[in-house]
């Protein structure tokens, strides 16, 4: 007969669950053989048939160990990587114009010329059209390896061309309008920059007009001079 149920029972399971839980994994009301009862609350489990997880006490650790060290660590990321430093930046080597142009003159004689170096400098700037030819000869007997003699005379040649164009633009100009106020202007103008020409030279200091560079470096390029 089923046993009556107050309305305070609200267990939905079956009462019987527990007697056949323990019917299918074979445990009863009475003790097994292989277990033995001790003194206390507690009873000893029946012991596995083999030992053999237990006896390699490597088997279940949570992790592998290594008795050697590891070759190399694990970088950390708190420690910034070490990077080969950046290959030199290439620079070009000067041109034979730019080379120590800002050097006080010398007494020493130039090759070819014959002339102190002091001379030899500033013999392009000269007016009065001697610059000019002083230029040219130098280029013709100075020697590629006279690289400040030959830079000056490349460069007052290419002043002295430019001198004679625009002089000829202003004799053109008086030929048309009767007027040479613009060309004796003009010659004031170019006199006063072949004078303070030589007084840098002179002294050593930097002398390279911008817009004759190129030409310069052609006409030192070009005019090769006499073996």
């Amino acid at each position: 007969m089923e046993p009556k149920k107050s309305k305070y029972d609200t267990n939905p399971l079956d009462p019987e669950v527990a007697h056949k839980t323990d019917e299918v994994w074979g445990e009863t009301d009475q003790i097994p053989e292989a277990t033995s009862e001790l003194w206390g609350a507690t009873q000893s489990v029946k012991q596995p048939v083999t030992e053999s997880p237990r006896a390699n006490i490597h088997s279940e650790a949570p992790t592998r160990r290594y008795d050697n060290p590891l070759d190399a660590a694990y970088p950390s990321v708190f420690v910034p990587p070490t990077y080969a430093p950046p290959p030199e930046v290439y620079q070009p080597p000067p041109q034979p114009f730019q080379q120590p142009m800002a050097m006080r003159p010398t007494s020493r004689h130039v090759e070819g010329l014959g002339l102190q170096e002091r001379w030899a400098l500033i013999l392009p700037y000269i007016p009065g059209y001697i610059g000019l030819v002083a230029a040219i000869i130098e280029l013709l007997l100075t020697p590629r390896k006279e690289i400040r003699v030959r830079g000056h005379a490349a460069q007052g040649l290419a002043l002295w061309g430019s001198i004679i164009a625009i002089q000829l633009l202003f004799q053109a100009i008086h030929t048309i309008t009767g007027s040479g106020v613009g060309g004796n202007l003009f010659g004031f103008a170019y006199n006063v920059f072949l004078i303070i020409s030589i007084i840098r030279v002179w002294q050593g200091q930097t002398h390279r007009i911008a817009p004759l560079t190129e030409p310069a470096d052609w006409l030192n390029k070009h005019i090769e001079p006499r073996r």
